[in-house]
């Protein structure tokens, strides 16, 4: 079972975000999401949310309670999000 700081180090790289960066996202100090990765402290519900926003991800995924896989398509056009409905039924048929 993969704990959270190991998720949380893959869903920053994956993002190509440094510590650092992701800190400055969520307004803490890089140290913390060390800390949070090394699995020396564990987040609170508030900076929880924080991270998930940030990494564009439900806190469901972020905590790997939920398995499923997503995409943001927030600031998206209806246009377009009818598009991508289109692209994904076509994909699943």
């Amino acid at each position: 079972m993969v704990e959270f700081g190991e998720r949380l180090r893959q869903l920053r790289k994956e993002r190509h975000l440094t510590q650092k960066e992701l800190a400055s996202l969520i307004g803490v100090k890089h140290s913390v999401i060390s800390f949070y990765e090394v699995g020396d402290r564990t987040p609170s519900l508030e900076v929880l949310i924080k991270l998930s926003k940030a990494l564009h991800i439900s806190t469901d995924k972020l905590l790997g309670i939920d398995k499923s896989e997503t995409v943001s398509i927030s600031g998206l056009s209806e246009k377009d999000k009818q598009y991508i409905q289109y692209l994904v039924d076509r994909l699943r048929s």
